[in-house]
């Protein structure tokens, strides 16, 4: 009979390599990369009929670190493609300039935008990449990504840190997504409008964050839908704006008048 002790010593032969399968068809380090973004803030899409939402819990690790004015969990590819991000950001930097680089080359070759899944196919192979070869770790992050093609309309997309990727009607990264997958299971409808995908998201959203309260120092709020004239527009809402939605749809309360 084997001992545990030996069982563990037989494990962790397989730890510490990207490239070789444990006995039980596992890679390890993309299973921990996995277990590093459960810890990051979470990040949701949701898909509407007329566009797609994107939401972003920003981690907030102390009172007296200055706050970014640039974009924590949402970020521009092209003018066609927008992404949340949960997990490592340095990790998800070189991956967006890498996404961005990409999409200006095809538009300089085809002239005209990148097919959104082409864009995350073509990004995934990065990521798979870094999975197969020695001395290499694989990127700790995972990508929701929203957007819009003339083959496809509005799409929106889910990877993860072992390059796999597949398409969402409403998906949830980082921390609480098991909960979050589950409310938005329930309450998702298929002809919903980007109003309503807006209400959700920050419904799904005060329900599973670790903080109490739901605020827009705390959040980030971005949308992906065309204007009348028919061209894509990518939206990240402002703190005030956040303020109002969030006194809107009841999952706030108003800051108290000072006498």
């Amino acid at each position: 009979m084997i001992s545990l002790s030996k069982v563990k010593n037989m494990s962790r032969r397989y730890d510490s390599r990207t490239t070789i399968f444990s006995p039980e068809g596992r890679l390890y380090q993309v299973e921990y990369a996995m277990e590093a973004i459960g810890n990051a803030g979470s990040a949701i899409g949701i898909l509407s009929k007329d566009g797609v939402v994107l939401i972003g819990e920003k981690k907030v690790t102390s009172k007296l670190l200055q706050t970014s004015t640039s974009s924590e969990k949402m970020y521009k590819i092209d003018d066609h493609v927008a992404c949340a991000v949960a997990g490592i950001m340095s990790d998800a930097n070189i991956l967006i300039n890498t996404a961005r680089v990409q999409a200006q080359r095809y538009t300089f070759m085809y002239q005209e935008p990148m097919p959104v899944e082409q864009l995350v196919q073509s990004l995934c192979d990065t990521k798979q990449g870094y999975t197969q070869f020695g001395g290499l770790r694989p990127f700790g992050v995972s990508f929701l990504f929203a957007g819009w093609d003339k083959n496809h309309g509005f799409q929106l997309y889910m990877s993860d840190p072992s390059g796999n990727y597949g398409g969402w009607k409403a998906a949830a990264v980082g921390a609480n997504n098991q909960a979050a997958q589950s409310i938005l299971k329930q309450d998702y409808k298929e002809d919903a409008t980007r109003e309503e995908a807006v209400e959700l998201a920050l419904k799904v959203l005060s329900k599973t964050m670790d903080s109490t309260s739901l605020t827009s120092e705390k959040l980030e709020l971005a949308e992906v839908f065309l204007t009348p004239s028919g061209s894509v527009k990518y939206h990240v809402h402002s703190p005030d704006s956040l303020t109002k939605l969030l006194l809107k749809h009841g999952v706030t309360q108003p800051a108290a008048e000072s006498s």
